[in-house]
């Protein structure tokens, strides 16, 4: 209960910040709680974004319910969960059978955590709030391109936020638009991707701890944190965080 209890309080907090919160739940799983499986605590980080889901269900209410007005968001959503379920389904599975012919260790799957956030970080540091796009000019174009983004965020360490807020800065955005569009891009892929692959997580009340924290932390957090991405760069500081990981592997 303990474990499960601090991975959803570290997801319901991380979340709302271009940091990666599968990345460091993976490092706080291998580090602190001494698990090895990498699919494993994939699925456990996607069963944990199901308390942030529904906080961010609280918070974007007016915006959910405005989905059946706009046909462009729409549009944009189902492309995209569609294309990043897609993706995201092909590198669990790939995972899985490169587990099954190698034991993944600690130690390879925190550098792996390490190296994808330092290209999270990098895109952060590349991307500028110069845009003035807004949800009206979105195209299938774009869709695609943040589908694909999103699916790729399923390797821990990769910010989903981080990376698709990046990208979306890169296609024109604005920064405010941006972290809209972004967490609202999360929600049906984190609902179908459980209801699809962790099922069997509802009937362990062991995890349903987890899901309980991730809930009400990230619903007492969601506002602030989401004011301070809004301000601030995190690039210099998760390329910082990602090269102490690896540093870690190699002393």
């Amino acid at each position: 209960m303990i474990e499960q209890l601090v991975l959803g309080i570290i997801q319901g907090i991380t979340e709302w910040l271009p940091v990666s919160s599968e990345g460091l739940l993976v490092l706080t799983q291998t580090h602190l709680f001494g698990q090895k499986d990498l699919s494993d605590f994939i699925s456990q980080a996607l069963f944990l974004h199901l308390g942030t889901f529904l906080a961010a269900l609280v918070y974007f209410r007016k915006e959910i319910l405005k989905l059946s007005k706009n046909k462009k968001l729409a549009r944009f959503l189902i492309i995209t969960t569609l294309i990043s379920g897609a993706v995201g389904f092909l590198f669990l599975q790939l995972i899985k059978g490169i587990e099954s012919q190698v034991e993944i260790t600690g130690k390879a799957a925190t550098l792996l955590v390490g190296l994808l956030l330092l290209i999270t970080g990098g895109l952060q540091i590349k991307s500028k709030n110069q845009g003035k796009k807004t949800q009206k000019q979105l195209t299938t174009a774009d869709g695609v391109v943040l589908g694909f983004v999103q699916g790729l965020a399923a390797l821990p360490g990769l910010s989903r936020s981080g990376s698709t807020v990046a990208i979306l800065l890169l296609l024109g955005f604005s920064k405010t638009e941006s972290l809209k569009l972004s967490f609202l891009m999360s929600l049906p892929i984190v609902f179908l991707g459980n209801l699809v692959l962790n099922f069997s997580y509802l009937s362990a009340p062991a995890f349903w701890w987890g899901l309980l924290a991730s809930f009400i932390f990230g619903l007492l957090t969601i506002r602030l944190l989401l004011k301070l991405a809004q301000k601030i760069n995190f690039g210099k500081f998760v390329i910082f965080f990602g090269a102490l990981t690896i540093i870690s592997v190699l002393i």
